[in-house]
């Protein structure tokens, strides 16, 4: 049965992105998995990094990305078609991962993400703002083993769209204040959306991304959230579990992003030394854990 993960914190820049990214094609090249990463964020970096700019942009024209989709709701149409929309074979490695299928974004989901509470206000209030994506992708969910979410950095419409078909979500941080302050927040709105949406979506966990082993701060949040972890979910400083595995800052990972590098396996993409065991860790971790 197909496993659905978000990927969300409310704060940008904390490598959600580029783990999402490696988790799918960990999960596809590794472990042959089917997996569907749906890029939900508007800024479209998952979709840059796993297909050419100029193949999305031709697709972002004929509306085959998900701007379509929310535009359809918005103005009574009915031009998006999940399966043209879909591009197989995502990925730079090896001209494309088998296994690896991506719905990609569009920069245009910008300019009208502030209009989508408006989609329920149809004549007969059919279709509510949270259930688009769900009603597109419904039909396709069961060809996946995994299908992965890049959220927003936010808990807006968007995003919502992506919790209401997830059965977990993961929280990537930086283990600092900014970062983690609000994890808090992010349990507390997805609970209540359980509550008001009659879904069971569970935190699958945090894990700790861009860590920096020199700083003092990084040094000491990882064991207060381990700490945390380990307490009542009725306690308030509660948070989900931390994965064993963290991913520290280095220049490999952002240099993995580039599409147009010509790599045939994850270990030429993400080197041959830690940062590739990092993710092949983090991946069988996750995998244990579902």
């Amino acid at each position: 049965m197909v496993k659905v993960i978000s990927t969300i914190n409310l704060k940008g820049g904390v490598g959600k992105t580029q783990m999402s990214i490696a988790l799918a094609e960990f999960l596809a090249m590794n472990h042959a998995k089917r997996v569907l990463l749906i890029d939900l964020d508007p800024q479209t970096n998952a979709t840059v990094a796993l297909m050419a700019q100029t193949d999305w942009l031709a697709k972002d024209q004929r509306g085959e990305t998900l701007l379509q989709l929310f535009k359809d709701q918005l103005e009574k149409t009915s031009n998006f078609d999940i399966n043209r929309a879909i591009v197989e074979r995502a990925s730079n490695v090896g001209g494309g991962i088998l296994n690896l299928d991506l719905l990609p974004s569009s920069l245009g989901l910008i300019g009208i993400q502030d209009s989508l509470p408006l989609i329920s206000a149809g004549r007969f209030h059919v279709v509510s703002p949270v259930t688009v994506l769900k009603d597109a992708v419904s039909d396709v969910l069961n060809d996946y083993d995994f299908v992965l979410i890049d959220c927003p950095p936010n808990l807006g419409i968007i995003t919502l769209n992506g919790i209401y078909i997830s059965d977990y979500y993961l929280i990537p941080c930086i283990p600092d204040i900014l970062s983690t302050y609000g994890i808090p927040q992010i349990l507390s709105r997805i609970n209540g959306f359980n509550r008001d949406a009659k879904t069971n979506v569970s935190p699958l966990g945090i894990v700790i991304s861009m860590y920096r082993a020199q700083s003092r701060l990084h040094q000491t949040t990882v064991p207060l959230l381990r700490q945390r972890a380990s307490l009542s979910p009725t306690d308030a400083n509660w948070v989900p579990r931390v994965f064993d595995t963290i991913i520290p800052l280095t220049v490999r990972v952002s240099e993995s992003a580039d599409f147009s590098a010509s790599v045939n396996t994850l270990k030429q993409k993400y080197g041959y030394a830690r940062v590739y065991d990092n993710y092949a860790n983090l991946t069988e971790e996750l995998l244990r854990y579902v």
